[in-house]
Parts: structure tokens; C-alpha cells; sequence
């Protein structure tokens, strides 16, 4: 019984460190794919990842410090600009919450010595997708962050069976240009055409055949 312990001990220890090592990358391609993915958001957002544009319909909360008379829940209209007390018209649309704080910041100057200014989006509503087609869950979809094509997909529920998995279309409205952007599926899935999973813009619209 001893001799079997001693030779049981050596045997469960290399099955440990063994199983450590699965599913390690290899060193040479870690991270590879993640720079391709990176360099296509950052491409086809247009903004530094992860800072959101405020747009129409979102709630700001702004606040300056010190002045109970100047906090405020706003709603950005329509045509993308807010009214505030002292500050005037401004166009948010656009613009990021700093960005908005700054310029509410240099306006108040002229009234309040050294103003410190909080801008919150309090609800997102503008950054609105659509998915539609042969899609289990089509229609418009209100998002308070960026998510890429495969991420939007899932919120539609996934294909259908009969989906044209790498026919699928991104269509993108460029001030007076209408672009096609085109996403095969099946490729990104099996980790190929990564460039192709694109963070999406407001107003993008996702066609499955």
C-alpha cells in the first residue's frame, strides 16, 4: 500500500501542471487578432473607444458647484442642442460629456469666477441600431454602449436557419452618402475577417438575406 502512495503522489502532480498548460496562446500570435479587431473599431467609430457622443433624445444631468440655481435635467432636442441658464443655446450633438463641460465652463466665466461643471448622461437614447431580416428578434435597438456587429446579432436573438450567414450588410448614412459595409458571419465566427466586426454607429442598420 505504501509503494502504491509513493508512485500515486508523482502521478497526480503531473497531471496538474499538465492541465495548467492547456489552451495556452502561442507566444508568437498572443494578441494578434485582438490589435486587427482594435484598429478596426477605432477605424470605423471615428471616436476614441469607449468615449460616447451625446445625441438627440439623451438626458444630461448638469451641475455647476456651489450654485444651487444652475442644476439641471435636460433633454437634448431633436436638432442635437440643450438650453442652460447663463450658458445659452449649445449644440451637444456630438460631443462628449467632457467636451460639453468645457464649453459650459468657458460661457460661465463671464458670470461665476472659476465655474465647475458636471455634465452626467443620465439615459441614453440616441444610439439607436437596427437589425432586420432573417434574424430572430428583428427591429430597432436602443444601446447605452458600443457594441460591434456579432454583439448586435446576439441582442436580435442570432440567425435564423435559413440566414445567408456571409451575405450580411451593414448600411451606414454618411451625411448625403449611403455606404454598404459588408459581414460575412461565418468568417468572424471561426476567427478570420475580424476587420469585418465593426463597432456600430447610431442609426446603422444590419441586413441579414
Amino acid at each position: 500500500m505504501k509503494s502504491l502512495l509513493r508512485w500515486s503522489i508523482p502521478l497526480l502532480s503531473f497531471a496538474a501542471v499538465g492541465c495548467a498548460h492547456v489552451g495556452q496562446p502561442d507566444g508568437n500570435n498572443a494578441g494578434g487578432d485582438e490589435n486587427i479587431t482594435t484598429a478596426a473599431i477605432e477605424s470605423e467609430a471615428g471616436v476614441p473607444h469607449g468615449r460616447y457622443q451625446i445625441g438627440p433624445e439623451d438626458k444630461l444631468e448638469i451641475s455647476v458647484w456651489r450654485e444651487e440655481g444652475l442644476q439641471r435635467v435636460v433633454l437634448v432636442k431633436p436638432d442635437g442642442w440643450i438650453t442652460f441658464p447663463l450658458a445659452g443655446n449649445l449644440q451637444a450633438q456630438g460631443k462628449t460629456a467632457s467636451e460639453l463641460e468645457e464649453e459650459i465652463t468657458q460661457r460661465l466665466r463671464r458670470y461665476i469666477p472659476e465655474p465647475v461643471v458636471t455634465v452626467t448622461v443620465q439615459e441614453v437614447a440616441s444610439n439607436k441600431i437596427f437589425v432586420i431580416g432573417k434574424v430572430n428578434e428583428p427591429g430597432q435597438y436602443v444601446v447605452g454602449r458600443y457594441v460591434d456587429v456579432m454583439q448586435a446579432l446576439s441582442l436580435a436573438g442570432g440567425l435564423t436557419p435559413f440566414a445567408a450567414e456571409n451575405r450580411i450588410k451593414i448600411l451606414r448614412r454618411e451625411g448625403a452618402e449611403n455606404r454598404v459595409l459588408p459581414f460575412q458571419y461565418g468568417r468572424v465566427r471561426d476567427g478570420q475577417a475580424l476587420e469585418q466586426n465593426i463597432i456600430l454607429r447610431s442609426g446603422d442598420v444590419v441586413v441579414v438575406p
